[in-house]
Formats: C-alpha cells, sequence, structure tokens
C-alpha cells in the first residue's frame, strides 16, 4: 500500500506536495482544515471550460495536451480546490485496444464494435499507453508547470468493470444486458476479458505515475449495478490485482457508485482511500471497513439548490466525520452541466472555513 517514505525520492514530489492537506488526508494525516476537490471539476457547467474548448469535438479535446491542461488548471483555480485532476476521459484507453470510440452529440459515448464474443476478446491489444497515448505524458507535464507548487495532480482511469461494460454494451446501458450474458453465459470469456483490461489498466495508471501525478483514482462508476456475491465472483480478482500492482509510490483512491452494500468489498480489494457515493452513510462505512482515509460524499444534485442549502448539508457532512483525520470532501458523484458556478465556488470556500481546526 501508499508509503509516504517512497514519494520522498520521487521526482514528481516536493516537500510543498507532500505536505499538502490533500496528501496528507490520503494518509490518514491531520489537517488544518479538510480538503476538498470535486469530480468533474472541470467541465460543462463552467463557462471557462466551454471558451477552451470551443468547437473542437471531445475526443480532439481530451487528446490536445494545451486544451486539456488549461481546462484542468483552471478549474483549479477558479474554485481553489485542493488538489487538480487531470482533464480527460475514461473511455480513450479503449481505442489502441481496438475498438471505434466516438462521442455523439446528446447521446453520449459509443463504440460501434463492441465486444461480443471470443473473436473479439482474442482480437484485443494490449500495448504500452507511453507508445498508444503519449498525448498524456504531455498533459501531465503541462498541468503540472501550471499548477501552484502545493497543489498536487491526481491521474484516473476508469476500473477494469466499467470499462469492461462500456466496452461489451457499446454505450451507456440500464440493465447490462450484453455484460451480464457474458458474465453469467461465457464466464471463461468474461475473465479473459477482464484479464486483458486489467493489463492494460495498470500500465496506464503506472504510466501517469511515471509522468508526474501525485495520485490517482479508479472510477468504477457502473459496479452498483452487480450484487455484492457477483462482485466477488466477476470483479473483484481483477480489482484486487489492478490495485496491488500499482499502489505503493501515490496515494490509489477507490471509487465505486450506486450499491453500499459493495463499499466493503471495495475496500477490501485494495487502494489508500475509499471514495464514496451519496447512497452510503459515510461516518457508518469508514467505521466498519476500518479504512485510514474517505472521500465524499455530497449528493452533487445539492449544488443545483440554493447556497443556504448547500452550505446547510455539507455542514451536516463535515459534523458527522467531527474532523476525524483522512477526511477528504467530494460529491458522490460528478458535478452536472446545470451546476451554477458560485455554488461550487460557495461549497470550497464553506468547507475551507467550516472545517478549520
Amino acid at each position: 500500500m501508499y508509503n509516504a517514505a517512497l514519494l520522498d525520492t520521487g521526482s514528481n514530489m516536493t516537500d510543498d506536495l507532500n505536505n499538502s492537506p490533500f496528501l496528507k488526508a490520503c494518509r490518514g494525516e491531520q489537517t488544518d482544515y479538510t480538503p476538498i476537490w470535486l469530480n468533474r471539476q472541470a467541465g460543462r457547467y463552467m463557462p471557462e471550460y466551454h471558451e477552451v474548448k470551443g468547437n473542437t469535438p471531445s475526443l480532439d479535446f481530451f487528446k490536445t495536451p494545451e486544451l486539456a491542461a488549461k481546462a484542468t488548471c483552471d478549474a483549479q483555480r477558479i474554485l481553489g480546490v485542493d488538489a487538480a485532476i487531470m482533464f480527460a476521459d475514461l473511455l480513450p484507453i479503449l481505442e489502441p485496444m481496438g475498438l471505434h470510440l466516438d462521442y455523439i452529440p446528446d447521446v453520449g459515448p459509443n463504440f460501434d464494435n463492441p465486444v461480443r464474443t471470443n473473436d473479439d476478446i482474442d482480437a484485443l491489444l494490449v500495448d504500452p499507453a507511453s507508445e498508444t497515448m503519449p498525448y498524456i505524458s504531455e498533459v501531465i507535464r503541462l498541468i503540472r508547470s501550471g499548477l501552484p507548487a502545493n497543489i498536487p495532480l491526481i491521474g484516473f482511469g476508469g476500473a477494469p468493470f466499467t470499462l469492461a461494460s462500456y466496452a461489451v454494451e457499446g454505450k451507456g446501458s440500464r440493465n447490462y444486458v450484453f455484460v451480464k450474458q457474458m458474465m453469467y453465459g461465457d464466464t471463461g470469456a468474461w475473465h479473459t476479458l477482464m484479464e486483458k483490461i486489467t493489463d492494460t489498466v495498470i500500465d496506464y495508471m503506472n504510466y501517469q505515475i511515471e509522468s508526474g501525478v501525485q495520485a490517482v483514482q479508479l472510477f468504477d462508476s457502473w459496479v452498483g449495478c452487480l450484487s455484492p456475491l457477483d462482485y466477488v465472483q466477476y470483479v473483484m480478482p481483477h480489482s484486487e490485482r489492478l490495485m496491488k500492482a500499482i499502489c505503493g509510490s501515490v496515494p490509489v483512491i477507490h471509487f465505486g457508485t450506486g450499491n453500499p452494500a459493495l463499499a466493503g468489498l471495495m475496500a477490501d480489494a485494495g487502494g489508500d482511500v475509499l471514495a464514496l457515493d451519496w447512497r452510503t452513510p459515510l461516518l457508518q462505512t469508514w467505521n466498519q471497513t476500518g479504512v485510514k482515509a474517505v472521500q465524499g460524499n455530497l449528493d452533487p444534485i445539492v449544488l443545483c439548490s440554493t447556497q443556504d442549502a448547500v452550505k446547510q448539508k455539507a455542514s451536516e457532512l463535515l459534523d458527522e466525520v467531527d474532523n476525524r483525520p483522512g477526511h477528504i470532501f467530494n460529491l458522490g458523484h460528478g458535478i452536472i452541466p446545470e451546476t451554477p458556478v458560485d455554488n461550487v465556488k460557495a461549497l470550497v470556500d464553506f468547507v475551507h472555513e467550516y472545517s478549520r481546526r
């Protein structure tokens, strides 16, 4: 697991970064106030984001280092959050494996050649991210050079189950019919697919770490569709292997949504920080799992209400935690496009002020 001593020798870590509130909280250490950053803090709710993106297609936006870096740094500067997260998307990692990715307006991501057969799985490529996604290293370099010296940069990627689900379904899904048909009907094929995707994610996360991020977050955005038994049988072995392969040099945040019953299993699967969605009771889960650090877990829709409501709900969460070391304030999922920017700024300011020790 994460060992702070290892960071002293890393070229991507300075004393300012290592002693930042965010990284101290990742280690379960006391901080002067509760650090806060927000899922999807660089996004469509922010006018500056649209100024940077312009008419650039989404996929090109992610792959253009200057644009992705500016979107990342703008969000950190405008909001005053305690960490930046690399502006990117979960799915471009699947392109070099052989999937055809497109972002369709008003629909979302789409693969026109989903993985449905053993031949489809056999055809998937597993090549080094440094060769297939070289722009990522440049994005990280530009972000790091544009951030304040004491603001950590978080890299991220999709967890194997969520990526496999997109690959098999080909797009967003409500019922995950094709995924579960493969899981239950051809378990061998499912595990082969998961092994290939896990290998790819391991390489991709380590590539980001080597390129200069100070932490990484794994998003298992679709895992909530599974029962605990299915998670143990079809997902957990791959998540455990992933976590063992990337933990050690920087903190790893393990984030899943949609099913509070999985929180304990996800903690067991690994990671240094357990990130929770708003459906999961934070303090109860923290106590039950015994993890050193937790992240979360305000309902993102609260930010669409009034600033008084935002402050009330934030204070309830902070009061529940009661200054316990190891809490990183975040949302239980990403900021939605309809969110008023002023409400987000008010949340960040309030958390800093209200939680100051």
